[in-house]
């Protein structure tokens, strides 16, 4: 696309539509950086707005990565060694810090600022002008000031066609780790030793369990 820019270290797939104003491989803006040889992966058929960013990896991992059929909308900012999964949905002017992680099919409104190291789960969505330190687990709702869990993403989770029984599983074991009064280790074990083993349920305990920056509140 005419005024976009493609620089150095880029790598890109294919039916990727890049609008004008787009930046795509500059190097870090991080102090640490010392030129070393770094790329920014884009996959295939993803839509990049108007003067989206996304910059070279740095040493700590080597690259910073954007999967496929994702829609980043004008203005966000993809920082140093991030890794954005498949199918995302990233609004208007949303930045995102260092080394965070973004699993497939989130869904994050505008104007969101993302602390460095963070990690995101899948089918999540996150309201508008939020801002977080903290890991926010998969399945659900993220929003106010200070962020906080809202519910699970029903809607997002019908319409990626996950059945009734499933959804109801994921609702239980976020009462069980929000609603219970159990600290979240407890809470954890109950759900193990309560709940029929699922990938849905697995996937919200290793997240939570896997956490090193803690989940919100």
């Amino acid at each position: 696309m005419a005024l976009a820019m493609i620089l150095y270290g880029s790598r890109i797939g294919n039916g990727n539509t890049i609008f004008p104003g787009a930046v795509i491989g500059a190097i870090p803006q991080d102090l640490k950086f010392q030129g070393e040889e770094t790329t920014a992966e884009i996959g295939d058929n993803n839509l990049i707005r108007e003067n989206v960013t996304i910059n070279r990896g740095t040493a700590a991992k080597g690259r910073t990565i954007v999967g496929s059929n994702n829609l980043l909308m004008e203005g966000m900012h993809v920082a140093h060694d991030a890794l954005i999964g498949n199918g995302c949905i990233i609004g208007n002017s949303t930045k995102m810090a260092g080394e965070i992680v973004i699993d497939d099919n989130a869904i994050i409104s505008a104007n969101v600022l993302m602390h460095q190291f963070c990690h995101v789960g899948g089918h999540v969505m996150i309201q508008g002008g939020c801002r977080f330190s903290k890991d926010i687990p998969p399945y659900i709702i993220a929003g106010r000031e200070p962020i906080a869990f809202c519910g699970i993403n029903i809607i997002g989770l019908r319409r990626r066609g996950f059945s009734n029984e499933a959804i109801e599983s994921i609702h239980n074991a976020y009462r069980i780790i929000y609603q219970s009064g159990l600290n979240t280790t407890d809470a954890l074990k109950k759900i193990e030793n309560e709940f029929e083993k699922s990938p849905e349920i697995d996937y919200i305990v290793n997240f939570i369990r896997s956490s090193e920056r803690g989940i919100i509140k």
